[in-house]
């Protein structure tokens, strides 16, 4: 058994002392993941002022709905690296490990095995919690598990189960890195910003050996660790911006409280990950060509250890510029992230009534407004 199916299993003796009427069907949420037609209805039909069960505003309820979707699916792609590159242990079970993806992992640093498991620990809390504190409003939680189908690594180390999530086809936007590094530029303000890594983002790679074929030559091994290495990055900096641009729509100081605390976390993922992607050793992967470049040969916008935001443009370019996460823009914030985690392949193979899901749950969250 997975550390998600565990946490999820005693979910409900969690929330029973606060609403000792849930059932185990209703707590899971499978309302919410049997079809789009079920999620949908009526969510957006609401009268603006229309509230949650337990005072929780139909807003407030959506946007935790969609986090917890969002931490759902960031757990199930942890937890694959964790079983191949991690640690696994009680508190992070599934899996025994690859020794040789492992060792590729900590040419970028030698913990890289305990913060992908301390990281993997952390997404499993954040979704798990949502959909508690959500029960015990009253509300509905959220499952995605009859979507878990598609296939895990066959390398070495990996559980042969369902995934809600491909790390073997992935297409890498790297222009995190240099955003981050830009004292001019700011997504908000509809800027584009290059790639650190333009193969990344130009075709499909995996993140995960696919099978123990891909433990050889070396170079490939290591492109596939560097890959993981910057999609780890990416990842936590997707929710980094994810939180604090759902946190304008809220209406309750409870639930602000909650988002501002679970993305100050995902702000420390990001600020480790961006390090030891810096580590990355340049080279060319010699079965297709996908180059890491030296990032230290082509000035600040790629410099590695310029981890901390360069201060940028914020809100007006009037202003004087100003260190900030970004993007925070909140219209079509959840939306956007779904299309992102997209974009990046995490979802190729999954079915469209998934799609349909989480295409609900995000328009939801977007409809949300403080005070409705």
């Amino acid at each position: 058994m997975n550390r998600v199916e565990t946490r999820e299993d005693h979910l409900e003796e969690r929330v029973k002392p606060l609403k000792s009427s849930i059932s185990r069907r209703s707590f899971l949420g499978t309302s919410l993941a049997v079809g789009a037609g079920t999620i949908g209805a009526g969510l957006l039909a609401n009268a603006p002022t229309a509230r949650a069960s337990g005072g929780l505003t139909r807003g407030d309820a959506d946007i935790l709905r969609f986090l917890a979707a969002a931490e759902i699916i960031e757990a199930d792609l942890w937890q694959q690296y964790n079983e191949l590159g991690g640690i696994q242990d009680p508190e992070v079970p599934g899996g025994t490990g690859n020794p040789a993806y492992t060792a590729a992992l900590a040419v970028l640093d030698e913990d890289m095995d305990q913060y992908i498991h301390d990281n993997t620990d952390d997404e499993i809390s954040h979704f798990t919690f949502l959909n508690a504190y959500l029960a015990s409003k009253g509300a509905e939680p959220v499952n995605l598990d009859q979507f878990r189908t598609l296939p895990s690594s066959q390398a070495t180390g990996a559980q042969q189960i369902g995934r809600l999530t491909n790390l073997m086809q992935l297409t890498v936007n790297t222009s995190f890195w240099t955003r981050y590094r830009s004292d001019s530029l700011n997504p908000d303000f509809g800027d584009t910003l290059p790639q650190a890594v333009p193969g990344l983002a130009a075709g499909q790679f995996p993140a995960i050996p696919r099978t123990d074929a891909d433990l050889t030559p070396p170079d490939h091994l290591q492109a596939i660790a560097n890959t993981a290495g910057f999609h780890f990055a990416w990842i936590e900096q997707g929710g980094t911006s994810l939180y604090a641009s759902l946190a304008q729509r809220v209406t309750h100081n409870e639930v602000l409280r909650i988002l501002l605390s679970i993305g100050g976390s995902e702000i420390m993922h990001f600020q480790t990950w961006q390090d030891k992607a810096g580590n990355a050793p340049p080279l060319t992967d010699p079965t297709n060509g996908l180059v890491f470049p030296d990032l230290n040969a082509d000035g600040e916008l790629t410099q590695t250890n310029l981890i901390m935001p360069e201060p940028t443009i914020f809100l007006d370019r009037a202003f004087p510029i100003c260190s900030i996460i970004r993007p925070t823009e909140t219209d079509g914030a959840a939306t956007g992230a779904l299309n992102a985690f997209t974009a990046d392949g995490l979802f190729i193979g999954q079915t469209p009534e998934f799609f349909a899901v989480l295409t609900q749950l995000a328009q939801a969250a977007d409809h949300a407004r403080h005070g409705r």
